[in-house]
C-alpha cells in the first residue's frame, strides 16, 4: 500500500484525484504501479486501477491476471471493479472506502455477487487514515481554490465522502 500511496501523492501533485494502485503477482513481484490520469490523458477510464490492470496484463502477456493482488488507496468504482472481475484478479486490498462510488462493498458489492463468475477476495481499510487524509486534503485545497463553490470528487457538486 505504501507504493500505492506514493502514486496517489503524485496524482495529487498533477492535479488529479489522488488515487494510486499497485498490482503484484502471486510471489509479490511488482507488475504495475499507476495513478489517476483522467485529466492528463483526457480519458474517463484512466483510473489508477484500470491503468495498473492494463500494464499488468501487458507485462504478463495475458488478459487474465490470476493469482494477482491489486492494492488501491480508495475502494474501486463500478468500472474498476468490473475490470477486476473480468481480469480475474485474485485479491483486492484498498485503503479508504467510498460510499459514493465504491463497488467492493460500500455502494455496490461486485466482489460478493454470486451471479458473477469471479469473486475476488477483498480487504478494506488498509492504511485507512493515510488514504482518507490524502483525499480530504486534496478536496479541501480544491474547494478553497473555487471560492463560493464546493466541489466533490468530480469537481461538480458538494460531496461528503471524504469530508
Amino acid at each position: 500500500m505504501g507504493l500505492a500511496l506514493i502514486e496517489a501523492r503524485a496524482a495529487a501533485a498533477e492535479g488529479e484525484v489522488p488515487v494510486g494502485a499497485v498490482l503484484v503477482d502471486g510471489r509479490g513481484e511488482l507488475l504495475a504501479a499507476a495513478r489517476n490520469r483522467t485529466i492528463g490523458l483526457c480519458d474517463p477510464s484512466a483510473h489508477a486501477e484500470m491503468l495498473a490492470i492494463r500494464e499488468g496484463a501487458r507485462r504478463v502477456g495475458n488478459y487474465r491476471l490470476l493469482s494477482t493482488t491489486l492494492y488501491a488507496t480508495v475502494e474501486p468504482c463500478l468500472m474498476c471493479m468490473g475490470a477486476i472481475v473480468h481480469a480475474r484478479v485474485a485479491r483486492l486490498v484498498y485503503g479508504a472506502p467510498d460510499p459514493k462510488w465504491g463497488a467492493a462493498g460500500s455502494l455496490y458489492d461486485f466482489s460478493g455477487d454470486i451471479r458473477l463468475n469471479h469473486r475476488p477476495q477483498v480487504t478494506g481499510g488498509v492504511c485507512l487514515e493515510a488514504c482518507r487524509e490524502l483525499m480530504r486534503a486534496f478536496f479541501q485545497v480544491r474547494r478553497r481554490a473555487l471560492p463560493g463553490r464546493a466541489v466533490d470528487q468530480e469537481g461538480d457538486v458538494p460531496g461528503g465522502t471524504f469530508e
